[in-house]
């Protein structure tokens, strides 16, 4: 037993978590996971940072990069970037939300929610930075121009390197083209048709030739867990086209212990994954509050028609 605490303090120093049940990253909290496999062989996971003590979603900030090549042994890249770091961001800083990351042509491109005025909830802008790196070096280049304000970006490059644009919040949700410079929309954003009781937390990925675009539900079990008032399931849809319309497939996550939640779904090493998030970790550490939340994984399964079957979540307080 104390061989085994030596290990796992030192591991943490090093910057490394080991991860044997959820949440998977213990030594701060984090949520929003996003989830990409790039051509290195390692699973890059990009979320956003819970700070505490909690005051609410405002003070999230400080984006880190996490990643592994076993699904087990996590190493923490550290601080990528922060709200302090971005020429047009609101002055008082903070609300550094739900990003995602995309590579292209040899950049990578890391997106991010963040506001340009006090007034934060009409003045979302949607963030770029670049870097040669998957988990360093990024420098905001601007936000992308002429778009609604909105939150929760999400980027998918299909296989013949046209890269879409998603994002949306409030029970809208919109998609379109990205130009070859991946910081410009081309053409028109358009609705998603077809979505059920859409929230926020688009993700789009392929499967087996297919589109499927997952989000995050209105669903509210009202005040009957500790204080949580919310809990979002995660609903998908499919569709032959990155862009709709899309076929409402139902739930394929039930709530967590968190007013929120917010996904995505990747495969490596020939296993589909689901990474989400959790207050689980908040409660184990005697501070429970919505807004310190921690990042989950588990491995999520297709039946032979290509749905999707309804995640088990394990770890901490698992539902």
């Amino acid at each position: 037993m104390r061989k085994n605490l030596l290990v796992a303090v030192f591991a943490l120093f090093a910057g490394v978590c080991l991860a044997q049940e959820n949440p998977f990253i213990r030594h701060m909290y984090t949520a929003d996971p996003s989830a990409h496999v790039w051509a290195d062989g390692r699973l890059y996971v990009y979320c956003s940072h819970d700070i505490a003590p909690a005051r609410g979603c405002d003070l999230m900030d400080q984006y880190h990069v996490f990643s592994t090549g076993d699904m087990v042994n996590w190493t923490d890249h550290g601080e990528i970037l922060r709200s302090s770091e971005v020429p047009w961001g609101r002055p008082e800083g903070g609300f550094m939300w739900a990003p995602d990351c995309a590579y292209k042509n040899g950049t990578y491109y890391f997106y991010f929610p963040h506001p340009s005025d006090s007034k934060w909830n009409d003045s979302w802008k949607i963030g770029v930075a670049t870097s040669k790196y998957p988990a360093k070096d990024f420098t905001v280049v601007g936000y992308i121009p002429d778009i609604p304000s909105h939150i929760d970006p999400c980027v998918f490059v299909d296989d013949d390197g046209q890269a879409y644009f998603y994002f949306g919040g409030g029970g809208k949700p919109f998609g379109g083209k990205l130009k070859d410079n991946m910081v410009e929309i081309d053409g028109e954003l358009q609705p998603m048709a077809g979505l059920q009781d859409f929230h926020e937390a688009s993700w789009v990925h392929k499967y087996n030739g297919k589109y499927y675009l997952s989000y995050s539900d209105n669903h509210d079990e009202g005040n009957d867990k500790e204080g949580v008032k919310g809990d979002n399931r995660m609903r998908y849809a499919i569709s032959d086209s990155p862009l709709g319309p899309w076929k409402s497939m139902g739930i394929y996550m039930t709530p967590t212990d968190s007013y929120t939640n917010h996904g995505s779904i990747v495969e490596y090493k020939g296993q589909w994954y689901s990474f989400y998030h959790s207050s689980a970790l908040s409660k184990t550490n005697g501070e429970f509050n919505d807004w310190l939340r921690s990042i989950c994984v588990d491995k999520l399964y297709y039946n032979p028609d290509g749905s999707i079957q309804v995640v088990k979540q394990t770890g901490l307080d698992a539902q």
